[in-house]
């Protein structure tokens, strides 16, 4: 399919003084979690909450700091959740895409709400 980027706004809404943030970030229905760098969470003043153990794409293992919470915002959708501080660039995982009822439109390689649900965001809680 391709690389998938999208432009998102990160906040912080423990501190609603604090301007959310626009980020380009790669789109990766693979992926589990919101990675974000290091100087992303510095910028949003995220609190670390807890150490994660993660494996990645080579299987190799380490521990990174997770943050939160951290509001997502793409276009009429909005979420909240915790990210993993990692990497050197935004990565949107499968956890909240699927809180923002956002899908991958492979044919076209862009981030979408869901087609089935675009004026507002659904769920399934059983």
């Amino acid at each position: 399919m391709g690389l998938v980027a999208a432009k998102v706004l990160l906040g912080n809404p423990k501190d609603p003084g604090l301007e959310a943030i626009e980020v380009e970030t790669l789109v990766d229905s693979g992926a589990v979690h919101l990675c974000i760098p290091e100087h992303i969470q510095i910028q949003l003043k995220l609190e670390e909450i807890a150490k994660k153990e993660v494996t990645l794409a080579d299987g190799a293992k380490k521990v990174v700091p997770y943050v939160g919470p951290v509001q997502i915002r793409f276009k009429n959708r909005v979420g909240f959740t915790g990210a993993l501080v990692m990497g050197d660039q935004v990565l949107l995982g499968a956890i909240p895409m699927e809180d923002l009822d956002l899908v991958v439109l492979p044919k076209e390689r862009t981030l979408a709400v869901n087609p089935s649900s675009p004026n507002i965001g659904t769920s399934i809680a059983k």
